[in-house]
């Protein structure tokens, strides 16, 4: 069954928006879902987690976001900078926001941080968008989109996928988590996630 879109905003309006969806909120949920269930199904509960993911990513804008959510790149390198400066980033060695020789930074941007530009180079080959020669495109939604849902199903970002969480055997919402950032928040996304599944559930049920 499709997925009745009036009924999965009303719940998630609800369950996860505080009442209220802005058209943005509602723009980046509808390219998720139409991504999800065009061509391909796909397992619900992936679905779920990854608007979860994008949720919690994005800080429930559903809109892809640079890191630190700054509104320029300039703005989002000063703030990484005094941060890493200040001994905030302790898990980071190598400053690798700073700009290269060509001017280009590789912070995080997008539905879900893609950094550094290994991986950058990595998703251009495996989406076939150029981000090396502009790595600003994973600003733009369908580029976002197709990334989180290619590194999500693929373990590109950690070595850890969907299906490792979620198969006819299993359901771990906490420890799916793994497949973008270790056990960060790994509880309050797990929420969001369920949430979401509750959603999509009573929509196909319309």
């Amino acid at each position: 069954m499709p997925i009745a879109r009036k009924s999965f905003f009303d719940a998630v309006r609800v369950s996860l928006f505080g009442g209220v969806l802005e058209q943005d909120q509602v723009t980046g949920l509808t390219a998720i879902l139409d991504r999800g269930t065009i061509g391909d199904a796909i397992d619900d509960r992936w679905l779920a987690y990854m608007l979860a993911t994008a949720h919690h990513e994005t800080g429930r804008t559903m809109q892809p976001v640079r890191e630190t959510f700054a509104a320029s790149d300039g703005k989002a390198v000063a703030l990484l900078d005094d941060a890493f400066r200040r001994g905030r980033l302790g898990s980071v060695s190598t400053p690798y926001w700073r700009r290269d020789a060509d001017g280009k930074s590789w912070l995080g941007r997008g539905l879900v941080q893609l950094t550094h530009k290994v991986n950058y180079e990595k998703m251009s080959v495996m989406t076939g968008i150029d981000l090396v020669s502009r790595p600003e495109r994973a600003m733009d939604m369908d580029v976002a989109v197709a990334i989180l849902f290619i590194g999500m199903q693929t373990g590109a970002f950690t070595g850890r996928k969907l299906g490792q969480y979620f198969s006819a055997g299993k359901e771990d919402w906490t420890g799916a988590r793994r497949i973008i950032n270790g056990r960060d928040r790994a509880e309050l996304v797990a929420g969001y996630g369920r949430q979401y599944l509750a959603a999509i559930l009573k929509a196909r049920a319309q």
